[in-house]
């Protein structure tokens, strides 16, 4: 029995035979084309071809996926038809006079580079999807089929192991057939990752070295939740994680009788119960995992994909239709978060040494007005369309919640003259997430209408411990007395002064701190939509 650690991306337990799949990138030969001209129409042809393919492996997902995966396919064709990239590629074959295969894998090492070498880890993990449309493209130009998962038809179920899949890979996979995969690079972060979640594939990335081809047709047990494989387990370990299959299972099928249930103790304690997203194709999930609003929608996302400031009307889109589909339901939507790890280029924001002390959130919407306004009269514009409310980030003062509520009076005086309908008692809320909001939260509490607690950066500001930084980890402890208390510091003021109070970061799904919380009354806790069952369970075993 060989044992192999790797990333956990998406839980669950399969047991099967192994089987290898061809990924990784092949040499692509340079060659010398003498009618440049002729090589473009070429590469214009294929990739023409490969948006194509896209659409149809768009409409596979949003078949067996739904619309809100599927989106990831549009982003694809998107990737193939910007024009920064297609000048690239053109410009290789007419000034260097190279073949079409060659300029294609070149530009998509630039790109892939550029996106790696971001500090965003959602921007990072772009990385892979430009090089996987590219590999398209390449496969079109070489006349090979559709790629890696071309290859895994017929046959027994299996496990998969591979270098590395792309998302593209990923959705064609036979889900009658694959039990899950193991691949030797990846990201947690990655599409794939997301898509494996999405289909309940148990998988494993990251496991380095340890990837053998020569362990095609072996036995292997993988646990999507530890990360851990097991090639040709021994019996004991068969038994035992026969048995943890078993018993996963059994949870999953119990969590989804908790569906349309309150969110309630023993003792009749109820506990709002929301999910976070980040874009509208997330609330699919919402809905999916049966959260009862969405109290954290980073907005900021909008930004970060977009190659220009957003405008009103195609913010004042992504907010309608993510209210119209929570229906009733409150919708939390967090005003731009931008700055600290989430760098967006056309902000032309100075470089820091310390960015997440330095200019972001709040701090850039209330010193450039200009943007801030935009997105306050698309949300306002939105807000008659469901129930929305509008959270403030990285505040510190009650001079800046006081600052922030002028520009929203502002804009909406400007409504007003344009006759633009809006809800005129819109809830403004605030994120608690540095200590000074801690310590003012009484003042706070008298200006707003509910608090939510951003435990990621409240964890980092309280103990003086960088989030991005991997070597605190035994520091950055989210568990410490000091973070606990500031959460209940925060509560306590906001229920003196009769308004709510929630956790929106990572903290809330923590299943070993529900008892605390709900010890300490927070009103609501939002989570990661899959995490938004299981949390429901512990609520209401409590």
């Amino acid at each position: 029995m060989r044992t192999i650690q790797g990333v956990g991306v998406s839980a669950g337990i399969a047991i099967g035979t192994i089987r290898v799949l061809d990924t990784a990138d092949h040499a692509v030969e340079r060659r010398v084309v003498n009618d440049p001209k002729t090589e473009v129409e070429r590469f214009r042809a294929a990739r023409d071809a490969a948006v194509a393919q896209l659409k149809q492996l768009r409409n596979k997902a949003a078949a067996e996926l739904g619309e809100g995966k599927a989106e990831l396919f549009d982003t694809h064709q998107l990737m193939l038809q910007d024009p920064d990239y297609v000048e690239s590629v053109e410009a290789l074959i007419t000034q260097s006079k190279v073949n079409a295969e060659y300029a294609v894998k070149s530009t998509a090492e630039q790109f892939a580079a550029m996106f790696a070498a971001m500090d965003n880890s959602y921007m990072q993990a772009r990385a892979a999807d430009v090089k996987d449309v590219s590999r398209r493209v390449i496969n079109v130009l070489e006349g090979k089929r559709g790629g890696a998962a071309a290859d895994d038809e017929g046959g027994e179920s299996h496990i998969i192991l591979a270098e590395d899949l792309a998302p593209s890979e990923t959705v064609q996979l036979d889900r009658a057939k694959v039990l899950g995969f193991v691949t030797a690079k990846g990201s947690a972060n990655s599409h794939t990752a997301i898509l494996a979640r999405t289909m309940g594939l148990p998988a494993i990335i990251d496991i380095g070295d340890a990837f053998d081809p020569d362990d095609d047709g072996h036995t292997a047990v993988i646990d999507g939740t530890s990360g851990m494989a097991f090639v040709d387990p021994d019996e004991t370990t068969l038994a035992e994680y026969r048995g943890r299959k078993a018993k996963y299972e059994e949870r999953l099928r119990l969590l989804q009788e908790l569906k349309g249930k309150p969110t309630e103790t023993k003792s009749g304690q109820q506990v709002r119960l929301y999910a976070n997203i980040g874009r509208p194709s997330d609330v699919t999930a919402v809905l999916a995992n049966d959260a009862e609003g969405i109290g954290l929608f980073r907005s900021e996302f909008l930004y970060l994909e977009s190659e220009d400031y957003p405008t009103e009307e195609f913010q004042f889109e992504a907010y309608k239709e993510v209210t119209q589909k929570m229906g009733d339901r409150l919708v939390v939507i967090r005003t731009l978060d931008i700055g600290a790890d989430k760098q967006v280029g056309y902000f032309n924001l100075e470089h820091e040494d310390n960015p997440a002390l330095g200019y972001r959130a709040i701090r850039i919407c209330l010193t450039r007005p200009e943007i801030f306004k935009v997105q306050l009269r698309a949300l306002l514009r939105a807000s008659v369309y469901g129930n929305i409310a509008i959270m403030l980030p990285m505040i510190t003062s009650v001079q800046e919640v006081r600052d922030a509520k002028q520009i929203l009076d502002e804009v909406k005086n400007e409504l007003r003259g344009e006759h633009v309908d809006f809800n005129e008692h819109i809830q403004v809320g605030i994120m608690i997430e540095t200590p000074a909001s801690v310590i003012m939260a009484d003042e706070l509490a008298a200006e707003v209408d509910f608090f939510s607690i951003g435990t990621n950066d409240l964890t980092q500001y309280t103990l003086a411990c960088d989030r991005q930084n991997p070597n605190l980890g035994r520091f950055a402890d989210p568990h410490s007395p000091a973070v606990l208390r500031m959460i209940r510091m925060a509560t306590e003021a906001a229920h003196r002064h009769g308004i709510w109070c929630g956790i929106c970061g990572e903290l809330g799904a923590d299943l070993s701190l529900t008892d605390t919380f709900l010890e300490i009354g927070l009103d609501e806790l939002s989570v990661s939509p899959t995490s938004v069952l299981p949390l429901r369970n512990a609520i209401r075993n409590h």
